[in-house]
């Protein structure tokens, strides 16, 4: 993607300069002069002063406006994402961030894994995000908060790898048909969706051998647990912790049955 966007956006060149586009365009096949290129070029783009960014977004923004209201397609400037971030973020260098990810459209039932030092960024829609222990976040656009551009372009992976090694789908669980596990990569935590149907009224999550938070994204139940004092009400937006090897009793009182999603470790 990165590579086609320097051939056809010439605004996007523009920023990352005329030696660095070459240099990335002659490191196609050798994975680690291009991770050096691929910095190269996004440090050249993200160190550039505001007014040259701004006038090179708003020339991009102008071309591919003419091009779509002529009927011209736009997808080789990803026009559409492009006007629609600018819309939402007017004149900042995010807009032009977007020529160096995949753009990824997720199915209900898809997940992504996303690791340390990877960019990213939610255009539309909701998702579950459950990340691991972070002591910091450093932001590269769309946003007015501030961005630490040397941080950010030192800390950055900038390993070229394509959308689908990133998308995972779930798999379900062959002692619970209504639990669904999103095994992450790594060690440090899982979701799990559990969907339980309108015909079934009281529902046991199982105890795991980590603590757990529950969240619930639809339906009405009252919780009851061995730990708790007292009943639980739970509905959308209510949030439970659970400890380690605690089991916890649903008694389902909607008519549309109850979805949840459970983040643990599980050990």
């Amino acid at each position: 993607l990165y590579l086609c966007c320097v051939q056809e956006v010439p605004e996007f060149r523009a920023l990352v300069g005329q030696e660095a586009a070459e240099e990335l365009q002659s490191s196609m096949g050798d994975e680690i002069r291009s991770s050096q290129a691929l910095k190269k070029c996004f440090t050249r783009m993200m160190s550039c002063e505001k007014k040259v960014f701004v006038d090179e977004l708003n020339e991009l923004v102008k071309r591919v406006s003419e091009e779509g209201a002529a009927g011209k397609d736009t997808s080789s400037s990803n026009g559409e994402l492009l006007l629609r971030l600018h819309s939402q973020y007017p004149g900042d260098i995010g807009c032009f961030s977007i020529y160096f990810l995949n753009y990824v459209v997720l199915e209900p039932g898809q997940a992504m894994f996303l690791g340390a030092n990877e960019p990213h960024a939610y255009i539309h829609g909701d998702c579950i995000e459950c990340m691991a222990c972070s002591d910091n976040t450093v932001r590269a656009g769309l946003t007015p908060k501030y961005i630490d551009v040397n941080t950010l372009c030192e800390m950055l992976n900038y390993k070229p790898a394509p959308a689908s090694s990133k998308i995972f789908p779930g798999v379900p669980d062959p002692s619970d048909p209504y639990v669904t596990l999103y095994d992450s990569p790594v060690p440090d935590f899982k979701v799990i969706k559990i969907q339980v149907p309108p015909s079934v009224k009281d529902y046991c999550v199982a105890a795991v051998d980590s603590a757990s938070i529950l969240l619930v994204i639809e339906g009405d139940a009252m919780a009851t647990s061995a730990a708790a004092f007292s009943d639980l009400t739970m509905k959308r937006g209510s949030v439970l912790f659970v400890s380690a090897n605690e089991s916890l009793t649903l008694h389902i009182t909607s008519q549309s049955g109850v979805t949840l999603f459970r983040a643990c470790c599980l050990l």
